[in-house]
């Protein structure tokens, strides 16, 4: 082969390795997140190679700072446990110090599945210690988030995960969701990547400081956000059963045919309106309103979103008696979905006759924010919660079948009837309505 041949062959070579090793790492690089608001996570060693995409499976909203807890948890374990919606190849968390004044450091953080529901032993073979830009170590500035890198753990639709989480030092009020309705568990030392549950002898209602998890996943389409009050948060539900409504509706995406295949998200908070906070600075208990980009808008893979709240406007001191103020702020939560392209599946408020706040005057607003709702001006879709839990033979009232025994919120059966009233179509993207 002449010699000038020869040096046009290699060059030729050369160019077709140079196209291929490019083409490998762009493709490596979309697998990981793409825009994802949590991409630097995606950047670990253990992200996924292959197609798929990050979703939430589970979350929750820090909803305040936790009474009595100036200097942090210093010294000991914390081990949350949380229930996987859907499933994947990978996971990742997100830990947050929102209600701080004092830099978080997590010195040592895990992710295992549970031996047991709401167990605090880890199966066998499946802890992982947790990295932050692939250091073991994280500081968390005050009322910021922060999200580990991905580690590789086939995660089970409907499981029970352990993150554990350690800080060595003070570290200011702990950031937390007092609504759990599942226990958790504590231990003295660092016994983070402890298999065994022996040393969490403590146990915890809450969940303390971890906000969410994500999964790597080939099959899911997105996710669900549900933004709500005690209702969605499932305060009256079977502690440790995962009976909120949110959970039913978790079972419907993951068994009916044709169903969606997403995750769903819990953004209740005990107490929530559509309007104002909580007191105290930054706000306990943020309105509906004020933290929608932070819990809805910048949740992982998030395609749709259903909105139940307006009730605890009515009912809490001061009382909201103005239809049209309530509208429009569920107006305004629609328009910010809107501008991420989300449609809004939106609640009718629920029946409260019987309640300790219950008044006539009361109970006509909430009939006029529900009539507006229906006219379909206010949410893309309307799911009818009301017609869903009231009694046919007196309308102002919870079913008794589906009353938990308060006249506000619902049984197991109730939340159950919730989850069947959701048409699954309304959850598919389509052209937002016209409001």
């Amino acid at each position: 082969m002449p010699r000038r041949t020869g040096y046009a062959v290699l060059a030729a070579l050369a160019a077709v390795v140079i196209l291929v090793s490019t083409a490998i790492f762009i493709g490596l690089r979309g697998d990981h997140g793409g825009t994802d608001s949590h991409a630097q996570g995606a950047r670990g060693s253990a992200a996924p190679a292959s197609a798929g995409a990050w979703v939430g499976t589970w979350s929750t909203s820090a909803a305040a700072a936790e009474p009595r807890t100036l200097r942090g948890f210093s010294g000991m374990s914390i081990r949350n446990v949380v229930h996987t919606s859907i499933g994947g190849s990978s996971a990742r968390i997100q830990l947050s110090n929102f209600y701080s004044s004092q830099p978080l450091t997590i010195t040592h953080a895990s992710l295992a599945l549970a031996a047991a529901p709401s167990n605090p032993t880890a199966a066998a073979g499946t802890m992982r210690r947790l990295t932050f830009n692939n250091r073991a170590w994280v500081t968390i500035p005050p009322g910021k988030a922060a999200t580990s890198d991905p580690v590789r753990l086939a995660v089970p639709d409907a499981a029970d995960l352990l993150v554990t989480t350690y800080s060595p030092q003070a570290s200011g009020s702990v950031t937390y969701h007092p609504h759990a309705r599942q226990t958790s568990y504590l231990a003295r030392g660092d016994r983070t990547e402890d298999t065994a549950g022996a040393a969490y002898t403590e146990q915890s209602p809450y969940w303390r400081y971890l906000t969410g998890v994500d999964v790597w996943s080939k099959e899911a389409e997105g996710a669900v956000a549900v933004l709500g009050d005690s209702i969605t948060d499932g305060i009256t539900s079977t502690a440790g059963a995962n009976h909120r409504w949110t959970d039913f509706l978790a079972e419907r995406l993951r068994s009916e045919p044709g169903a969606p295949r997403f995750g769903v998200l819990n953004q209740g908070i005990s107490g929530n309106r559509v309007l104002s906070d909580g007191t105290q600075f930054p706000p306990n208990n943020p309105s509906g309103l004020s933290r929608f980009d932070r819990d809805v808008l910048s949740r992982t893979g998030v395609k749709a979103v259903v909105i139940e709240l307006g009730v605890n406007d009515i009912l809490r001191i001061p009382h909201q008696t103005d239809p049209d103020r309530i509208v429009g702020g569920l107006r305004r939560l629609t328009e910010q979905a809107h501008t991420r392209g989300l449609r809004v599946i939106g609640a009718t408020l629920t029946p409260f006759y019987g309640h300790r706040g219950y008044t006539p005057r009361l109970d006509a607003v909430r009939e006029q924010v529900n009539a507006r709702i229906r006219a379909g001006k206010v949410f893309d879709e309307v799911v009818d919660f009301d017609k869903a839990l009231r009694d046919p033979l007196s309308p102002l009232r919870l079913r008794p079948a589906y009353d938990s025994g308060d006249h506000l919120h619902p049984s197991d059966q109730g939340y159950r009837a919730m989850a069947r009233a959701l048409d699954l179509d309304h959850l598919r993207g389509r052209a937002a309505a016209e409001l």
